[in-house]
């Protein structure tokens, strides 16, 4: 299902098959014969440029690199291992371009210490991370340092054209050595000795050789890179690799193809606890691209469910599924037994001639909403991936999908635009036929036009993409979404993400799934071609952007605060009364300014409905009681909506400008200033309360 090139799964594993041991005095000799005496080894996971030629970089980052951890793990495997030597001195260095900069200098200065080989590793890199990657490796090759670069888009290259692409060649020539494939089998082990031997080989090519991950290392948290997310008991693993099906769009299955490899059960039972006990890990996300297709599937699940349920591991995780994962026997309930809170679907279309064209045939839209519903009576959270811009989309029928989609009641929802990407069949099929493809691959995001569409002008794609996604995150869907009968750790857990999806939408004015918290800027760092603007200008424009994000992180506050309103926990009579009082007053004003009589006829008539639906018997709050909250701005009883207080400041706002400044009310300024306060208060209480920051969720 892979059109997004996953953002935290990894080209890259972490194998090493024959020890020295067996390798024999004489070999272990042989490759260990170098002149260095220390290896500092940079592993580098490369952001992507703006559209303003910025370093796309933020404060804290949201979704850990996988690739990161696989490469981290295989490297302190031969480390361990001393094939590089006993006697040499290590030093594994991860940065993610996406939540810290690069110290060029210290590097460059450390690298020419005597007896230091420093090695540059651009790990994952996808198409549109290129651009940035390239910049990257020409400011190190510049300096005399060793850069290796593998990831999706040289693997997607190498698999699926005859010859290299213009800016691989490029790199290559700049003394780049490029490596497709996956890093099992000891190949990650022939390039690093190669390296520490000075013989890197301009092009590794190991496509062919698929290596068995079952007994492959597993991917390793550093505690002290952790640090820099914003949820730092979140972790990533790859249960197994490739993919059965055949997706046109799909880049897994010519990178790490459709026979589908697995890791080891009880090592990656293992690798959980020792997550748990080491490093609290307590959620994960399996980034296989299709979990419900491990030959294992239940085994693993069986062994989460005595993780959780005889260790008292409070483990969670997140998993990628194919459309009919609910119809496997049994799956959907050991999941949710087993602790699993999200599956990830590629639903993809609503048009089946566009699923049929895309081959992805395994896609029955008529059975979409038995798929969500199955996996939401459990209590997992339905998380719908969908492409816009098919051959047959239009903007009217995007619309129309859309809207569809949003009556199957997904929690979540991702939406992506259609790239032809390096490795996957439609972009082979495009160069075919010399179909005119955006030059720049920074654009290959899933979130760009890079090619004209055959039925929708140019911006009416983005257009239609964008409305998508405010269709889905509009205030009336978040509202729908939460007011059904959740668990609390379902409804904060997908509160959470509403937080974290529309920052990055309506603040940072980005993708989610490449977006953090608090975007950081540097003046320096900008894509070649753009101007490095003058220290005034830049601290101007900086200024501008931070008073733009504080303005739109009120705003987002105010909305998702109206979204909790309408939709926190209350009891069944205090839930009708709030409707009936929504109907009679028809949001004409608030609650408090009904009568003390009205409001207490409204919860004897409330009472009775309930009543006669053989719901228990309530007791009905008194006049006294009623007339008590109404003079007290710290009850909430009957609070479900902030619109009377939104539509008073706008009245007071439009007094203001018109001079009117006699007819306000200024006792009401004061008295509903407190209730903002205390509505706030509230909301930031409730959300420190359900922990959806701590480890538990």
């Amino acid at each position: 299902m892979q059109i997004r090139e996953n953002p935290i799964s990894s080209d890259c594993g972490c194998s090493l098959e024959v020890s020295p041991e067996a390798q024999g005095e004489d070999s272990a000799k042989a490759v260990c014969s170098h002149k260095y005496e220390r290896l500092h080894l940079f592993l580098i996971k490369p952001s992507k440029y703006d559209d303003e030629g910025y370093v796309i970089r933020y404060w804290k980052g949201v979704l850990p690199s996988n690739t990161l951890s696989c490469l981290n793990g295989l490297s302190e495997d031969v480390r361990e291992r001393g094939i590089l030597g006993k006697d040499l001195t290590w030093e594994i260095t991860l940065i993610d371009d996406t939540v810290q900069g690069i110290s060029y200098k210290k590097i460059i200065k450390e690298s020419r210490r005597a007896g230091t080989k420093t090695v540059i590793c651009l790990v994952g890199v996808q198409s549109n991370q290129v651009p940035r990657a390239a910049d990257i490796a020409m400011k190190f090759r510049k300096a005399g340092i060793d850069v290796m670069m593998g990831g999706f888009h040289v693997s997607g290259v190498m698999a699926t054209l005859p010859d290299l692409s213009p800016e691989l060649v490029t790199l290559r020539n700049a003394g780049v050595s490029l490596s497709a494939g996956e890093a099992e089998g000891g190949h990650w082990e022939q390039m690093l000795s190669d390296a520490i031997h000075d013989r890197l080989k301009p092009v590794y090519n190991f496509l062919n050789d698929i290596p068995d991950i079952s007994k492959a290392p597993f991917p390793r948290i550093n505690p002290k890179h952790q640090k820099r997310y914003a949820l730092q008991h979140f972790g990533t693993l790859d249960c197994g690799r490739g993919c059965p099906f055949g997706c046109s769009f799909c880049t897994v299955i010519n990178v790490q193809g459709r026979k589908m490899r697995f890791r080891d059960v009880e090592l990656l039972v293992e690798t959980v606890r020792e997550g748990y006990r080491l490093h609290k890990i307590s959620h994960y996300f399996f980034t296989d691209d299709n979990f419900c297709r491990h030959k294992n599937w239940e085994t693993i699940l069986d062994r989460l469910i005595e993780l959780k349920e005889k260790e008292g591991i409070p483990f969670h995780f997140m998993m990628q599924l194919d459309t009919q994962a609910h119809t496997v026997p049994n799956f959907v309930e050991k999941a949710a037994r087993a602790g699993c809170r999200q599956v990830f679907i590629g639903m993809e279309s609503l048009n089946q001639e566009n699923l049929k064209a895309a081959k992805k045939n395994q896609n029955d839209i008529e059975n979409f909403k038995k798929l969500v519903d199955s996996f939401h009576e459990v209590g997992i959270v339905c998380h719908l991936a969908y492409i816009i811009g098919f051959p047959l989309d239009t903007v009217a029928s995007v619309k129309q999908d859309v809207e569809k989609l949003l009556s199957f009641g997904a929690g979540q929802a991702s939406f992506f635009m259609m790239t032809p990407l390096p490795g996957a069949m439609d972009y082979k099929n495009a160069l075919a036929k010399g179909m005119l493809l955006d030059a720049d691959l920074n654009n290959y995001d899933t979130f760009h036009e890079t090619h004209r569409h055959p039925r929708m002008n140019p911006g009416e794609w983005q257009a239609a993409y964008e409305a998508a996604w405010q269709a889905f995150y509009s205030t009336e869907n978040m509202k729908r979404i939460l007011a059904r009968d959740l668990k609390a750790d379902n409804y904060w857990g997908i509160f959470s993400n509403f937080m974290w999806y529309k920052n990055s939408i309506d603040v940072e004015g980005g993708h989610p799934m490449i977006s953090g918290f608090f975007r950081l800027k540097g003046r320096l760092e900008r894509r070649p071609g753009y101007p490095i603007e003058a220290r005034w200008v830049y601290f101007k424009r900086r200024v501008r952007d931070i008073l733009s994000a504080m303005k739109g992180r009120l705003k987002l506050t105010l909305e998702l605060e109206e979204v909790w309103l309408a939709t926190r926990l209350r009891g069944p009579l205090e839930q009708k009364v709030i409707s009936e009082i929504a109907r009679l007053t028809q949001c004409a004003k608030e609650w408090r300014d009904l009568r003390t009589s009205e409001i207490f006829h409204l919860y004897q008539k409330a009472a009775t409905a309930l009543e006669k639906k053989n719901v228990y018997r309530f007791r009905i709050p008194s006049h006294f009681q009623i007339w008590m909250d109404k003079g007290n701005l710290f009850s909430l009883r009957l609070t479900s909506t902030r619109e009377p207080l939104q539509r008073f400041w706008d009245n007071v706002r439009v007094s203001w400008q018109r001079g009117d400044i006699l007819r306000i009310n200024y006792i009401r300024i004061f008295l509903t200033t407190i209730e903002e306060s205390v509505l706030f208060s509230r909301f930031i209480l409730s959300i420190v309360i359900s922990g959806i920051f701590l480890r538990k969720h």
